[in-house]
């Protein structure tokens, strides 16, 4: 199942699954069902069988075409966004970073999210806008002390992610989190697609960037430091997952601040981020207003 966070055109949050390239509301076939995801999450497998009954049942005449969306961040209210830094030994290495024995994590905040169509927004203090393409894990289950073969049990499904950075306030402080947190740089979406149409762990995916069409990172998440699950467990040692958070898995090789010269994104450009099997996630990219 692929789940879309859109706006209805009467202005109200809407929850849809993509079926046959169109788009059922499930607010309209089913006004029941959450029209939020981590409420929809919340309400487990239940949730997902009354989603499936609605897109059975649904007028042919009553679907939505996905071009004319306003998309809304898939994931807007989570409890914690959750990401990794140098996750892949290529990218570690252009970084000039050893290879990590333990994730680099940080977080990021609900105003730096947008979602897919939405502009990036390169702030008025920095030039320095990085793009990074990464694999997102959305949690679908509460846990806490979870055992690495049993982790992807708490997975929900995945998105795409653009943890785009602003890399001189990130070098500012040991912390990278001022560079990762200005308003609207961190894209999510286009959809969730659930675990049971991927590999276990999103494991051997195609991850790919492209800046304006021209093809930036091109790597796969078979490279990956830390799996999902191994990360998921070591997560849970620390805190409890719950339906709805989010975890970034890191970028590969081949990002702008390691070109010679560096490449940044400006205003007028075009990012986009696509996973094998799971979509292209697209934002034009502006400046903040003065």
């Amino acid at each position: 199942m692929r789940l879309i966070a859109f706006m209805r055109t009467d202005g109200a949050p809407a929850l849809g699954v993509l079926d046959d390239r169109q788009i059922v509301d499930l607010s309209v076939a089913d006004p029941d069902i959450e029209p939020d995801l981590t409420a929809f999450l919340r309400g487990g497998s239940a949730s997902f069988e009354r989603a499936r009954r609605a897109v059975e049942q649904a007028a042919r005449d009553g679907r939505l075409d996905p071009a004319g969306l306003r998309f809304r961040p898939l994931v807007d209210n989570a409890g914690k966004y959750i990401c990794l830094g140098l996750n892949y030994a290529a990218h570690a290495e252009e970084g000039g970073q050893g290879f990590p024995e333990y994730p680099a994590f940080f977080l990021r905040s609900r105003t730096s999210l947008v979602a897919h169509g939405q502009p990036i927004v390169r702030p008025r203090v920095s030039a320095m806008l990085d793009y990074e393409a990464e694999l997102a894990v959305v949690i679908g289950r509460r846990g806490r002390h979870v055992a690495e073969h049993d982790a992807l049990g708490l997975v929900a499904g995945y998105a795409c992610f653009n943890d785009a950075s602003i890399r001189d306030y990130q070098r500012r402080s040991p912390q990278w989190t001022i560079g990762k947190n200005f308003d609207s740089t961190g894209a999510l979406g286009p959809a969730l697609v659930t675990a049971d149409e991927l590999p276990p762990g999103g494991a051997g995916l195609r991850i790919v960037s492209r800046l304006n069409g021209e093809v930036m990172q091109d790597a796969n998440t078979a490279d990956m430091i830390f799996g999902v699950a191994r990360t998921i467990a070591l997560l849970s040692e620390c805190c409890t997952l719950e339906p709805g958070d989010v975890i970034s898995m890191g970028t590969p090789q081949g990002v702008g601040f390691a070109r010679k010269p560096p490449v940044w994104m400006r205003p007028g450009d075009v990012i986009e981020v696509e996973i094998e099997g799971i979509g292209v996630l697209r934002n034009p990219v502006t400046a903040e207003p003065d």
